[in-house]
C-alpha cells in the first residue's frame, strides 16, 4: 500500500515521498527494502545509515537520512497499530466444536467460539465474540465477558468474573485457593478459600500467572492493568487500573497496588502492602508497609536516589575495608610506642 494511506492511518505527516509502496512493518535492524521502521529513541540514530527501510516513523525530523519520513506524536504506537495492521488477521468465529465439553446449563453468547477439549461447567456465562482455546477449564458460575481471549490449557476455577476485551495465556490459573492455614496441635488446618477472583475489562495476563481466590470476598485485577508471566497474585490482593506486573513479581496476601503502579522483574510484595498509585518499584526490591508515591529500589527497598548512593558505597566495601585495616594497625603501632 501507499505511504499516504498509511499516514491516514496513524494519522501521520509525510516528509518526502508520500507514493512509496510499503509491504511491511520491521525493526531499524531488520528492515529490508518496502518495509517502514521507526526511531524510539535518539540512541538509535547511529543504526540508520545502515538501515535498509523505505520509510521511517520519527516524531521529530531527521536531517541527512535518506528515506521518507513519517512524523507521528508518538511513533512507538504508530509502529504497533500498523504491525496490528499488516499481520493480525481478523478472526472468524468457529463455533462450538463437537469434541468440547459444553454444559447444558452454559450460556453462549453469539459468535463465541469454543475449540476441542475445552470444559464448560454449569451456568458459566461467556459474551459475544469470545475465544476459548482447546484445553481450557471453565468452573461453574464463572461468566466471562465479550472479545475476550482465553489460551490453551488456562484454568479458570468456579466462581470468577472475567470483563471485556481480557487477554488470558497459556497455562495460568485464575482462582486457586489463597495460601491460608491456621496452625494449631502441631499442624497446620487449611482455612477455606471462599472467595472469588474479579478480572476488570481490559486486562492482559500472561502465561502461568497464578491468581488466588480470595478468602473472603474478591482478589480485585483493576481495568487495563498487564500482568507478566509468571507472576503471584495472592488471596485478597486489590490492583488498582492500567498497573504494570513484570515477570516473576509476586505479591503477598491482602496488598493493595494503586493505579498506574510499575512492579518491575522479582519484585516481592510483603502482605498487607500498600503502594500508592503512580508509583515505580525497581526489579529484585522488596517492598513492605505503606509506600508512598515515588520510585524505590533495593530489598527492603529505598527511595530510588538514596538507593543509587547506597549502590555506590557498597561497590567500595572492599576497598574501605581494607583501608580502615590499615587504620587500626597504625592505631595499634601508635599505642605500642606510647606504651
Amino acid at each position: 500500500m501507499k505511504l499516504k494511506e498509511i499516514a491516514d492511518i496513524v494519522d501521520g505527516e509525510i516528509l518526502g515521498d508520500k507514493d512509496i509502496d510499503i509491504t511491511g512493518v520491521s525493526g531499524i535492524p531488520e528492515a529490508e527494502k518496502g518495509d517502514i521502521t521507526f526511531l524510539s529513541s535518539k540512541k538509535h540514530l547511529k543504526d540508520l545509515p545502515q538501515c535498509r527501510a523505505s520509510c521511517l516513523i520519527i516524531k521529530e525530523p531527521v536531517p541527512d537520512i535518506n528515506m521518507p519520513q513519517l512524523k507521528v506524536p508518538n511513533p512507538y504506537l504508530a509502529f504497533a497499530k500498523l504491525l496490528g495492521f499488516f499481520y493480525v488477521k481478523p478472526f472468524e468465529p468457529i463455533g462450538i466444536s463437537k469434541d468440547a465439553i459444553v454444559s447444558d446449563k452454559a450460556m453462549l453468547s453469539e459468535n463465541v467460539s469454543v475449540f476441542p477439549f475445552s470444559y464448560i461447567s454449569d451456568n458459566v456465562s461467556i459474551g459475544k465474540g469470545t475465544v476459548i482455546h482447546p484445553y481450557v477449564y471453565i468452573g461453574e458460575k464463572t461468566s466471562i465477558g465479550e472479545n475476550c481471549v482465553i489460551y490453551p490449557n488456562v484454568t479458570l476455577r468456579e466462581g470468577i468474573k472475567v470483563g471485556d476485551r481480557v487477554i488470558i495465556h497459556s497455562g495460568s490459573v485464575i482462582g486457586s485457593d489463597g495460601f491460608g492455614y491456621v496452625f494449631d496441635g502441631g499442624i497446620y488446618h487449611k482455612i477455606p478459600q471462599v472467595g472469588g477472583v474479579s478480572i476488570e475489562d481490559d486486562v492482559e495476563i500472561g502465561s502461568n500467572v497464578s491468581i488466588d481466590r480470595a478468602t473472603t470476598g474478591n482478589t480485585v485485577i483493576g481495568k487495563g492493568s498487564k500482568i507478566d508471566n509468571l507472576s503471584q497474585i495472592a488471596h485478597n490482593v486489590r490492583i488498582g487500573k492500567n498497573s504494570i506486573i513484570i515477570a516473576q513479581a509476586g505479591i503477598a496476601g491482602s496488598s493493595e497496588i494503586g493505579d498506574y503502579v510499575t512492579l518491575a522483574g522479582q519484585v516481592g510484595v510483603a502482605d498487607h502492602t500498600k503502594i500508592d498509585s503512580e508509583t515505580m518499584i525497581g526489579a529484585q526490591s522488596g517492598v513492605m508497609g505503606h509506600i508512598t508515591k515515588g520510585m524505590y529500589s533495593g530489598s527492603p527497598a529505598l527511595p530510588h536516589r538514596e538507593w543509587l548512593k547506597a549502590q555506590a558505597v557498597f561497590a567500595r566495601l572492599p576497598e574501605m575495608q581494607k583501608k580502615i585495616r590499615e587504620l587500626e594497625e597504625k592505631i595499634r603501632e601508635l599505642e605500642r610506642r606510647g606504651a
